[in-house]
């Protein structure tokens, strides 16, 4: 498929993400949507994630959020977080909230291509098509990637290379999103 975000990655196991306020291959609820980027109803809230069948050995989870149809020619971050710790399974519905007061132990966000430290919904182009929102939990062999660099103002593609050499499996949601032009 054209823009393939896994293209290149070394092939891992995966595992199960599901969501209350998304659906793999389904349009996303209008508070997913970006407000800030002037789409009527969009609230830039955060879905629910929650996961299970992670391998042994995960010591983090990741999660990242990326449009590959953003007309930008390398796609748009939506959302990127790190030190999610491995007892969790579940990120509620508006974590995503700058600030990270709701992230839980030492997760933290990196900035998104909006300039952001926050998720930021869905804004494709009236009349573009069908944008793909890959949601991307990764199981991390390391209990923090600071420890490898990576910091709050590191960009999300920064993360995903760190991330290239120590995810143990992937778990994938496609919501998607239009706006009609």
């Amino acid at each position: 498929m054209a823009n393939d975000p896994l293209h290149g990655l070394t092939e891992v196991p995966s595992f199960e993400v599901t969501s209350i306020d998304a659906e793999d291959g389904k349009d996303f609820a209008k508070p997913q949507y970006s407000g800030k980027f002037g789409v009527p109803g969009g609230e830039d809230v955060s879905p629910q994630l929650a996961w299970s069948g992670a391998p042994d050995g995960t010591q983090s989870y990741a999660v990242t959020v990326l449009d590959p149809d953003a007309p930008t020619g390398s796609g748009f971050w939506h959302w990127a977080v790190a030190d999610i710790p491995a007892d969790v399974s579940e990120l509620p519905t508006g974590v995503g909230e700058a600030g990270n007061a709701k992230l839980p132990g030492d997760a933290f966000q990196l900035r998104h291509d909006g300039g952001s430290a926050d998720f930021i919904g869905a804004a494709p182009p009236a009349g573009h098509g069908v944008h793909r929102y890959f949601f991307i939990v990764h199981a991390v062999d390391v209990a923090s990637v600071r420890d490898l660099g990576v910091t709050e103002d590191s960009t999300p593609a920064f993360l995903g290379f760190i991330l290239s050499g120590h995810t143990l499996a992937r778990a994938i949601m496609v919501p998607t999103a239009e706006i009609a032009g």
